[in-house]
C-alpha cells in the first residue's frame, strides 16, 4: 500500500460519506422511500464489503489465497455497483449533483483498483499468510470508516426491512366523496399534497388536469393525467368540475430573507390570480375552488383553542396567508364557491416538515425544540386529501376550513411519540436561543411558535378522520 494509494482510498472514503450524508439521508432519504428498498439492499451489500476492505488493508498483509479473496471481494463489489447504477436509474431521478459524485467515485475508484491490483496480484503469487502492518494514523482512519460503512450497512439493511412491511392505503379510497367522473384541475400537483390527491382522483376513475411547472417532474405522476404548463392552455369551452390550488414555493426549507419572502408571496399570490382569470374565462365555472392556506393565518398563540372564527395575530405567517386568501376570493364573483384549507403540519414520510425530523431521531439525536410547549396542529396526508374531496363534494362548506387532526399535540409530545414509534430517545433538546439565532423569524413562527387548531367546520358537517391521534398516524406511515 503506496502513500499514493491511500491517499486515493481516502479521497474515495470522503466522496463515499459527502454521498451518504448529503444524498442518501439529508436530500433524496432513501430510507423512508418504499420504492428504493432493493437500492438499499444493495448499498447494505456494498457497504459490509467495504468494512471488511477498510479493515483488512489498513491492519494486514494477506498472501495467497487469502489475496485472491480480496480480489474476489473487489469483483463483487463492482457487480454491486453497477447493479446499484441500473436500479438508481430505474427507480429515481438523480439530482445532478449525486451523477457528479458518482462519476467522480467511478473514476477514483478505477484508480485504486489499477494501483491495487497488481499489489494484491503479487501478494497472490506468495505462500498462504497473513502478516501484520500497520499504516500508522491511516490505519485507525481506516478503522474509522470501516465502523462508518458497518454502521451504514446495518442500517441500510434494517430499513429495507422496514420499507417492506410499509403499505400505502390504497388511493382508491381516499376520494369516495366525489360523485362520479369528475374532472379536476389541480396546481402544485407534483407537490408532496398534490401528487397524493392526483394519484387518488386517477385511481378512483376521475379526469385530472395536472398544472406543472417543471416537465422534468410528469413522470412522478401516474397515467392518466392531462398536463399543462400553463393556465393559458385550457380553452374556455373546457369542462372543469372543481379546481384545487395547491401550488406555492415551501416556505420551510430555507431562510427568511427578503428575496425568500418575495418569493413565497410571489408564488402563491400570482398563481391563484391565474387561477382567477382561468375560471374568469371558462364558458362553464366550475362549482368550487379549494385553494390553500395555512394554520399560519391565525399568527402566534400560546394555549388559546382556535376554530374558524378565531381572530389573527400579525407575523409574517399570517401577511401570507391572508394574501393567499384574498386571491382567491374573487373567483365567488363569477358564482363559483371557494373554499381555503388553512392546512397544519402535515405528516407523512414522502415529504414534509417529518422528513427533516427522520434521519436525526433515527439516530437518537431527537428531542423537543426549544421549551417543547408550544402546539403542533397536525394533520396525516391521506386525512387532508380525503378532506379535500369531502370539501368538493359538500356545496354548504364555503370560507376558511381548519385541515387539522381533532387532537394537536404540544412539540415535547410530539418529539415523544416519533421517538416512541422509531424506538429511540427523545432528550437532546435544542435551544431556542439557538434556533433564533440562526433562523430569526423564520425560528419564531415555524419552530418555536405555534397554534392550537381545531377542526370545527370538517367535524360538523360530519367528516371522520381516519386519524385523530398521533399515534394512529405515526403507526400507520412509520
Amino acid at each position: 500500500m503506496t502513500p499514493l494509494l491511500w491517499t486515493l482510498v481516502a479521497i474515495q472514503i470522503a466522496m463515499g460519506a459527502f454521498d451518504t450524508f448529503y444524498h442518501h439521508e439529508f436530500t433524496e432519504r432513501l430510507a423512508w422511500r418504499p420504492s428504493q428498498r432493493h437500492e438499499l439492499q444493495l448499498h447494505s451489500v456494498r457497504n459490509m464489503l467495504y468494512a471488511l476492505l477498510f479493515l483488512v488493508l489498513g491492519w494486514l498483509e494477506v498472501h495467497g489465497i487469502f489475496a485472491i479473496a480480496i480480489m474476489m471481494v473487489l469483483v463483487v463489489e463492482v457487480v454491486i455497483t453497477l447493479m446499484d447504477f441500473v436500479e438508481e436509474d430505474l427507480s429515481r431521478k438523480l439530482p445532478p449533483s449525486e451523477r457528479i459524485n458518482h462519476t467522480l467515485l467511478a473514476i477514483n475508484y478505477g484508480a485504486i483498483l489499477v494501483l491495487l491490483v497488481p499489489v494484491l496480484i503479487g501478494w497472490a503469487m506468495l505462500p498462504t499468510a497473513v502478516a501484520p502492518a500497520s499504516a500508522g494514523l491511516l490505519s485507525l482512519f481506516a478503522t474509522a470508516a470501516a465502523f462508518g460503512a458497518a454502521l451504514f450497512g446495518a442500517r441500510d439493511f434494517a430499513a429495507a426491512r422496514r420499507l417492506g412491511r410499509m403499505a400505502s392505503v390504497p388511493a382508491t379510497t381516499l376520494v369516495e366523496k366525489l360523485p362520479a367522473r369528475q374532472t379536476v384541475l389541480v396546481t402544485g400537483a407534483t407537490g408532496f399534497i398534490g401528487s397524493r390527491l392526483v394519484a387518488s382522483l386517477t385511481a378512483s376513475g376521475h379526469q385530472v388536469i395536472a398544472l406543472i411547472r417543471n416537465p422534468a417532474k410528469a413522470e412522478m405522476l401516474a397515467p392518466p393525467v392531462t398536463l399543462i404548463t400553463s393556465l393559458d392552455q385550457l380553452p374556455a369551452d373546457s369542462g372543469i368540475d372543481a379546481i384545487v390550488n395547491l401550488a406555492g414555493e415551501p416556505i420551510g426549507n430555507g431562510l427568511w430573507t427578503e428575496a425568500k419572502r418575495r418569493t413565497i408571496l410571489a408564488s402563491r399570490i400570482d398563481m391563484t390570480a391565474e387561477v382567477v382569470r382561468l375560471i374568469a374565462r371558462l364558458e362553464r365555472k366550475p362549482a368550487v375552488l379549494v385553494s390553500g392556506s395555512a394554520i399560519g393565518w391565525y399568527g402566534l398563540w400560546q394555549d388559546q383553542v382556535l376554530t374558524e372564527s378565531a381572530k389573527s395575530h400579525a407575523c409574517f405567517n399570517h401577511e401570507l396567508c391572508e394574501a393567499w386568501e384574498n386571491a382567491a376570493k374573487p373567483a365567488a364573483d363569477h358564482g363559483v364557491r371557494v373554499a381555503y384549507l388553512r392546512i397544519g403540519l402535515v405528516v407523512g414520510t414522502d415529504g414534509g416538515f417529518i422528513t427533516r425530523m427522520l434521519t436525526p431521531f433515527e439516530f437518537g439525536l431527537g428531542g423537543p425544540l426549544g421549551s417543547g410547549k408550544q402546539w403542533m396542529s397536525w394533520i396525516e396526508r391521506d386525512d387532508l386529501v380525503r378532506l379535500i374531496a369531502h370539501v368538493i363534494a359538500r356545496p354548504e362548506l364555503s370560507g376558511p376550513v381548519n385541515a387539522t387532526a381533532p387532537i394537536p399535540v404540544t412539540n415535547t409530545k410530539f418529539t415523544e411519540e416519533l421517538g416512541r414509534r422509531l424506538h429511540r430517545p427523545a432528550i437532546f433538546r435544542v435551544p431556542a436561543a439557538l434556533l433564533r439565532a440562526v433562523g430569526g423569524d423564520f425560528a419564531d413562527e415555524l419552530l418555536l411558535g405555534g397554534q392550537r387548531v381545531l377542526p370545527n367546520k370538517a367535524l360538523s358537517n360530519g367528516f371522520v378522520f381516519r386519524h385523530e391521534t398521533l399515534r394512529s398516524a405515526f403507526e400507520a406511515i412509520l
